[in-house]
């Protein structure tokens, strides 16, 4: 249970790089925390799953409250939590070493918290809630019975893969219009989200959906129909060219589709099955 309770958020974040500040503020839109190691037995449960090519990452650990008194994100002294520093460390470079990288043995150095790492978020089982409707521990899925779906619309900006990652690991999927219905239900969500408050450097004007051109063959869903039988294909310019350089599907504001750099972080939406099942409604045996 605790491996499921540490990885069911996000060692997605291993995927982008961010500062101190942006982590933690990406982890509590989540309802998770920076993670940091509580004990050995934690930081081994991560290591195993910690497989992409990133050496270091941002721990929930600083002495920004205090300068050279570090704590945890949430308020534990060091000596209450894993702490093994790497040889003469923490040195405080320059006066400005105020936050903490680990790498994948746990050995500890102190970084200035304006350089930007990967980073995981951490959600244990005793914060989780279960969702009733879409039988979830996610509480900000909202059913749509008539669609017989859930969906959840992600404030924190991401490029497509990590949308897709994210998505994946809270067994949905980046949501795939089917219908006019959808759309118009799409289009509300968004337009009840409080985007404009989100600051920084995103690409404002568009929602990420499942749907992709990345193999340049078509578009295609996430569940790998094309586009045409997903029964959505509402355009907001002209569908472009299959050679088009620009490979990842999206929909603007009001609900028709575009696309875009695959790489560009914009607002994403997850979509999960909570009546149905997925052969249901993709029509397979």
């Amino acid at each position: 249970m605790l491996l499921k309770s540490l990885l069911i958020i996000v060692m997605l974040q291993l995927t982008s790089e961010t500062s101190y500040q942006e982590a933690v503020t990406t982890c509590g839109r989540q309802g998770a925390t920076l993670f940091y190691a509580e004990d050995k037995r934690e930081l081994d449960a991560v290591a195993k799953f910690w497989t992409q090519p990133r050496n270091l990452i941002l721990i929930g650990i600083s002495s920004l409250i205090s300068k050279g008194v570090f704590a945890s994100v949430d308020g534990r002294p060091l000596t209450d939590v894993h702490n093994d520093w790497l040889p003469g460390e923490p040195n405080d470079e320059n006066g400005e070493e105020s936050c903490v990288v680990m790498n994948k043995k746990g050995q500890m150095n102190d970084v200035p918290c304006r350089l930007k790492y990967a980073f995981i978020c951490k959600k244990t089982l005793a914060s989780l809630e279960w969702n009733a409707h879409c039988q979830t521990p996610y509480k900000r899925y909202i059913v749509n019975e008539d669609l017989g779906r859930c969906y959840k619309f992600f404030l924190t900006p991401m490029n497509w893969t990590e949308a897709f990652a994210v998505c994946n690991a809270e067994e949905s999927y980046l949501a795939i219009i089917n219908s006019d219905e959808e759309a118009n239900f799409l289009k509300k969500m968004t337009k009840d989200n409080p985007k404009y408050t989100v600051k920084g450097n995103y690409l404002a004007g568009v929602v990420m959906l499942g749907f992709h051109n990345r193999d340049r063959q078509g578009w295609l869903t996430v569940k790998g129909a094309t586009l045409e039988d997903s029964g959505y294909t509402q355009w907001g310019y002209a569908q472009p060219d299959v050679y088009d350089k620009y490979l990842c599907g999206a929909m603007f504001y009001n609900g028709e589709l575009t696309y875009g750099n695959c790489s560009q972080r914009s607002f994403f939406i997850c979509e999960k099955e909570y009546k149905s099942g997925f052969d249901e409604r993709f029509g397979d045996e």
